[in-house]
This record gives C-alpha cells, sequence and structure tokens, in this order.
C-alpha cells in the first residue's frame, strides 16, 4: 500500500514540474539582463623585465624597383652604421632588425620579408640579395609592404620596446587596388601595436611628398626627403681594411661550446658570418666590426657562446664542462694541456682586441675630422635618422647622449 502511495506522489510531482516549467524558463529569460557586446580584444603578456633592459625592433621597408638602385646600394653600406648609432645609447639596447622588400603587381615579386632577427649577419646576407628592378609605371605596392611590415613581423610585446618602420621610396602607392589594405588602416593598428612610421622619401615626386607626410603624421612619425641615392655618409678610411683582418681574425678564435646539437648550429653559424665577411667590402666589414664591439652586438658576433670569452671572464672555468659540451679537438686532450691552450688562446684575443681597439679609435677620430671639413653632413640620411631614432626612443626610456650618428 505504501509503495503504491509513494508512485501516485511522485507521478503527480512530475506532472507539476512539467506543466510550470515553461513558466519558470520564460520569467527567467524575462529577467535577465542582456550583456554589452564585448568585440574580441588582442591581448599580449608582458614580459617580465627585471633589469630595465632596453629593446629596439626596427623594420625597413625598402622599394627595390629600377629607379632605387642608388639607394639599395646605399642600404648595404650604411646598414651596419646605422646598428651601431642605434647600439650607442646608455642603456645598451637589445636590437633585432628586419625587411621587408616591394615592388609592384606584374613584378618579380610584390613583397619579400625578412622577419625580425638579433642575427644582422642573416639579415644582411638577405639584403645583399636585393637588386633594383621592375617597377617605371609610377605607383607601387606601398600599401602591402606596411601591411606587411606590421602584421607579419615578430614584434616585440614588450610595451617599453621602441618600435619603428622605416618607409623608403620615390613612388606612391596604389590606391586603386580594391583588394588592398589601404596605409590609413594599417597606420591605426600600428599605433595599437605601439610601432611608429617614419617616412623618407627619396627624389621629389610631389605625390609622393603628400602621401609619405600623410603616412608619417597619422603615425606621429618623421618625414623627410633625401635626394635619389639616398644622401648617405659612405666614407672610406686608411683603417678600414686592418679593421676588416684583425675583426676576421677574432671571429676566427671563436670556439663555441655546449651540446652537439648547439655546438653545430653555431659553428653553421659562424661559417655563414665567414663567408659573408667574404662578400663585404672593407669598409662595411668595418663597420660591422664596429657594431659587433658594442654591448649590443653582442647577440649577433656570437660572443654569448664563445668558450674563450666566458673563461677568460671568469665566468666558467673549463674543468666544470662536460667532456661532450667541448669541441671534438679539445676534449681529446688532457686537462693540462686543455688549459694551457685556453690560456695561449685568451692570450691571443687580447691581443687582437687591443690592436681592434685601437685602429677603430683612429678611424673613429678620422672620420670625426673628414665629416667636420664637409659642413658636419647634418642633412645626410644618416643624420635623419639618429635624430629620429634619438627624439623617439627616448620616450621608452633609451638616451642617446651624442650629437651625431656613427659612419
Amino acid at each position: 500500500m505504501k509503495n503504491k502511495l509513494f508512485s501516485y506522489i511522485l507521478f503527480l510531482s512530475t506532472i507539476v514540474i512539467i506543466a510550470i516549467y515553461p513558466m519558470i524558463d520564460n520569467l527567467s529569460i524575462a529577467n535577465t539582463v542582456p550583456l554589452p557586446f564585448q568585440p574580441h580584444q588582442e591581448t599580449t603578456a608582458e614580459p617580465l623585465n627585471p633589469q630595465n633592459e632596453k629593446y629596439i625592433d626596427v623594420v625597413f621597408v625598402l622599394d627595390t624597383t629600377g629607379s632605387m638602385g642608388g639607394l639599395i646600394q646605399a642600404a648595404k653600406e650604411k646598414i651596419w652604421s646605422i646598428a651601431s648609432t642605434m647600439a650607442s645609447a646608455q642603456n645598451k639596447p637589445h636590437i633585432r632588425m628586419g625587411l621587408v622588400a616591394y615592388r609592384d603587381r606584374g613584378d618579380n615579386y610584390v613583397t619579400q620579408t625578412v622577419d625580425l632577427t638579433s642575427n644582422l649577419d642573416a639579415m644582411y646576407s638577405q639584403l645583399m640579395n636585393f637588386q633594383a628592378s621592375g617597377g617605371g609605371d609610377g605607383p607601387e605596392s606601398v600599401n602591402q609592404a606596411l601591411d606587411d611590415a606590421v602584421n607579419k613581423m615578430s614584434w616585440s610585446q614588450n610595451h617599453q620596446a621602441y618600435k619603428v618602420i622605416f618607409l623608403l621610396g620615390d613612388a606612391p602607392p596604389h590606391m586603386d587596388y580594391q583588394d588592398d589594405i589601404k596605409y590609413p588602416q594599417t597606420i591605426e593598428l600600428a599605433n595599437r601595436k605601439g610601432i611608429i612610421v617614419n617616412a623618407i622619401q627619396c627624389g621629389n615626386n610631389v605625390q609622393t611628398s603628400k602621401q609619405w607626410q600623410h603616412i608619417a603624421s597619422l603615425s606621429q612619425g618623421d618625414y623627410f626627403q633625401v635626394n635619389q641615392s639616398g644622401s648617405a655618409v659612405t666614407i672610406t678610411t686608411p683603417f678600414d681594411k686592418n679593421i676588416s683582418e684583425l675583426s676576421r681574425d677574432l671571429e676566427e678564435s671563436i670556439v663555441v661550446y655546449g651540446s652537439q646539437d648547439k655546438r653545430k648550429a653555431l659553428d653553421e653559424r659562424k661559417q655563414q658570418s665567414k663567408n659573408l665577411q667574404g662578400r663585404l667590402s672593407e669598409a662595411s666589414s668595418a663597420r660591422r666590426a664596429l657594431f659587433n664591439s658594442t654591448a649590443s652586438g653582442r647577440e649577433n658576433s656570437l660572443t654569448e657562446n664563445d668558450l674563450i670569452a666566458k673563461i677568460a671572464a671568469g665566468k666558467l672555468k673549463i674543468e666544470e664542462l662536460n667532456e661532450k659540451a667541448l669541441p671534438a679537438s679539445i676534449a681529446k686532450l688532457p686537462q693540462k694541456e686543455q688549459a694551457k691552450l685556453i690560456k695561449t688562446k685568451i692570450a691571443e684575443r687580447q691581443r687582437i682586441k687591443t690592436k681592434l681597439k685601437k685602429v677603430m679609435e683612429a678611424r673613429t677620430l678620422y672620420l670625426k675630422k673628414e665629416v667636420a671639413k664637409v659642413g658636419g653632413l647634418k642633412d645626410s640620411l644618416d643624420s635623419k635618422i639618429f635624430n629620429s631614432v634619438k627624439k623617439q626612443a627616448r620616450d621608452k626610456g633609451i638616451e642617446y647622449k651624442g650629437d651625431a650618428p656613427s659612419y
């Protein structure tokens, strides 16, 4: 009897719940306040920066059409000086560089990109392959080039990094391509990412002047004009050859250590740098050596993974290393012979560095005098880039005390 009564009560309860559920559901919906639409926002993690280290990311967007041959050659000669100029900040910033080469639709390519990297040798090798060709019909694919620079580069997520684009060209953008992302939209995104766009006009095309000034103004960047060859300072010195040779000797003395895979990768990079030096003019090689001698240039010069440098600085002892972390030529030696060899290499390294420093100082003094002879070159590409960097980087806590760029 009790079981029948319980079943009957359960049955009635179920009927009641089913009957009133729609009313409860409607009441719930009626009293729900809709949330306002929240558009998707891209979030980025801010990396920890306990040492208050400074970072510079710079991308050069370079017109590589036929009329730009002079400036492309100037870029090949001057990129190391620009790097040294940026490295001269008191804060010793970490520097990465990237490239976007652009032409136009119908040419061999529209854009080619080299991502931001601290391996400036690798970046420079790509720059060396760029040749002036194509174009000639007026506007170029500036819009796509800027879009690639803003969206295809691995820009630092550090909000205190100085992030900058230098646009160099002599023709205005195509504004008639319907499927292009136009530069105002791209620069709006650059502003949100904290990227400044500076526009450098080569030549005196009136339409380019208007567009370049507009591009710079949208980004609160700088606009300036140089002649068709770039107005870059490319003074050679009597010291360039000696610096080039000493720099090569210094790099030959590097002994990489670590795991087998790491040593293999670094040895390959060392060989790539050696091959690159064979393609450089003596003046460019000297400029590269100057950059590599700076604190910012260490990431390019492989000294962070150099056994000799670490032991000489007291940061490492060879007897503490696993035999597998050493090159075979050192690992096979008895411990006393290892110590003797390292001591010899440290002494040789110091001899090279002492001579290199002395010759670099002589080169700097020579250049200072030569620049003074021609009035200081305040209108050169070098000076204009330096002035922009000095002014803009200050907002990120990066200070430049000098009043002239590196040459």
